[in-house]
């Protein structure tokens, strides 16, 4: 991030202050996990069984695989499945590897067992996941027999946890940072030790920074901090004592202070107020009370929804009202254009629906197979663009501007009242062509759906912004085991929601996931007429989705039409201005 970006962080947070468990389903893949912190001396769990007498080499195994999940230091009975040699040799703090709850061990020949299991992803030492880089876990177990017992001779450093075990073992904790803007904060989720998800290990894990995948697009205030003590906590308020570098303006302090605020109100931590102390003293900032709480900052919501942002879709080339049907102010919402689909971006000064943009395969005015046309959203729309095809346009919360993808691998950003700019993705023609591109509510993520050689998936790369150069770096598979990804959209700035095939049931079906790529979880069908074709979602709204050329919306765990009582509205493309 560029001194001038983070100027601006600085300016916007202050412009702000001054007025004012994810889960993961039973049939996910094997996760990774690396260097997790140990647990606390006072942990309590549910604790495993010493090795049975007599006990085969798949029960073995099969309790050793069980007591890794041990909340004990140094995991005592964990080794007590090892020979001699292999228990004091073994390091339990190099890694945690977790695999699905239906593993198989398989005892291939007298003294060997073999596990075999799906594959999740990686969690280090930082509790940053990511999605791991083969489908399938197998190792062999060799034993040997150690006084009349069968022994594990060769375990794999780290801890070997089922998936159940790891959900029941570790909670989620999202870390905030701030985007380019300074308006928003947004999650990095980090996955703690329940028990260790204290406010002192999400602060020592704030002061060390953004995992590597968002580091390029976000800013920290907190960096060059250090915490002159542990982290107080007296009732429900958390004390958080802090020097900061030689000559941190009070700019880059608050910014540093609504940040801990968001990280630390969160329901795991128990905690409803935030102190922020400067070398022992009070802040004392304008507009900044002592003891703050996310109240006190709501400019910073990550999943702030515009009051005027209610859903959109296309009918017969025309914009309409997900609400009533009526069509959209301005010749948009009329067939004056044969939008295919569109995107319409939220003044964030005043709230108002301003800068649109959409996509037209039937009427180009130069004969082109599509056109991305722009203007305001009740106005009259110019050429923009013409293309073989462009992605559904996009809009992130934090800036007036429209991105989409043209041709399938040129990704392109148009700011409100200027020319389309190119966007540098270097990674994206390499893994195939985009048919999806969203960003997320806080600008700082993307995610693509991708055609490639092995069907369509589901990435996420970051958003960064260095001066006035704009790219999409660090493309990753989220979900990988989802192959035929249709549509995607934002949930909230943390979780995503995926309309995907189902191979089981042979039909399209959606799901969310976090952005991480952690807990790929089903949504139900409930209500629709059959499989869904497109979705949208934003936060703190009804998720749409187009089900027979019609449009419903999820309420209540149930799928219902646009308007109450009334038959469902025929349309496609929907979307939430943003």
């Amino acid at each position: 991030m560029s001194a001038r970006a983070a100027r601006a962080v600085l300016v916007g947070l202050l412009a702000a202050l001054l007025p004012a468990c994810s889960t993961v389903p039973s049939s996910s893949p094997v996760t990774q996990i690396t260097q997790v912190a140990e647990p606390p001396a006072d942990a309590v769990g549910i604790e495993p069984q010493a090795p049975e007498p007599g006990a085969t080499p798949e029960e073995v195994v099969r309790g050793f695989i069980d007591a890794n999940a041990s909340t004990a230091r140094n995991h005592p009975v964990a080794r007590q499945y090892l020979s001699t040699d292999a228990a004091t040799s073994w390091s339990d703090s190099d890694g945690v590897t977790v695999i699905s709850g239906d593993y198989a061990p398989v005892q291939a020949q007298e003294g060997t067992v073999q596990v075999t299991a799906e594959a999740v992803g990686t969690i280090d030492e930082r509790g940053i996941f990511a999605v791991g880089s083969e489908d399938v876990y197998a190792r062999n177990f060799t034993l040997t027999d150690e006084s009349g017992e069968w022994r594990i001779t060769n375990p794999p450093d780290g801890l070997l946890m089922l998936e159940p075990d790891f959900t029941r073992t570790y909670e989620q904790i999202a870390l905030y940072f701030l985007d380019p803007t300074g308006t928003r904060v947004v999650p990095d989720p980090r996955y703690l030790v329940d028990g260790e998800a204290q406010p002192n290990a999400v602060v020592e894990r704030l002061l060390s920074g953004p995992s590597p995948a968002v580091s390029a697009g976000v800013v920290n205030p907190l960096n060059g901090a250090s915490l002159r003590s542990t982290v107080a906590v007296a009732g429900q308020t958390a004390t958080v004592d802090l020097t900061f570098p030689a000559g941190t303006e009070d700019g880059t302090v608050a910014s540093a202070a609504g940040q801990l605020v968001w990280s630390l109100q969160q329901e795991q931590l128990g905690l409803q107020t935030v102190e922020v102390l400067r070398d022992g003293q009070p802040l004392g900032l304008p507009g900044l009370p002592d003891r703050q709480t996310r109240a006190d900052l709501p400019a910073l919501d990550p999943d702030a929804a515009p009051p005027n942002a209610v859903g959109h879709y296309l009918h017969d080339g025309g914009l309409r009202r997900a609400s009533d049907g009526s069509p959209s102010p301005g010749p948009a919402g009329t067939n004056t254009y044969g939008l295919s689909s569109a995107a319409v971006s939220v003044d964030p000064r005043t709230g108002q629906l301003a800068l649109m943009a959409g996509v037209s395969t039937t009427n180009s005015p130069t004969g082109a197979p599509a056109t991305l046309f722009a203007g305001p959203y009740d106005g009259d729309l110019a050429w923009v663009l013409d293309g073989s095809s462009f992605t559904a346009p996009t809009t992130p919360g934090t800036r007036s501007e429209v991105w989409t993808v043209r041709n399938g691998t040129d990704v392109v950003r148009l700011p409100a009242g200027g020319s389309p700019q190119t966007v540098s993705a270097p990674t994206l023609a390499g893994l195939g062509r985009a048919t999806t591109f969203q960003l997320s509510p806080d600008g700082v993520r993307a995610a693509v759906v991708i055609e490639g050689t092995d069907g369509t998936q589901l990435y996420v790369g970051t958003v960064v912004r260095d001066d006035d150069a704009v790219s999409v770096r660090d493309l990753r598979a989220v979900a990988p085991s989802v192959r035929q990804v249709v549509d995607v959209a934002w949930r909230n700035a943390g979780l995503l929601m995926v309309l995907a095939g189902d191979p089981s049931e042979q039909k399209t079906v959606p799901y969310t996931v976090g952005v991480d790529g952690f807990g790929l979880t089903p949504v139900l069908t409930n209500g629709l007429p059959e499989q869904a074709t497109a979705l949208a979602a934003a936060p703190g709204r009804q998720p749409l989705a187009v089900s027979k050329g019609t449009l419903w919306q999820l309420a209540g765990g149930t799928w219902v039409t646009l308007v109450r009582g009334a038959p469902p509205l025929d349309g496609a493309a929907p979307f939430y201005p943003m």
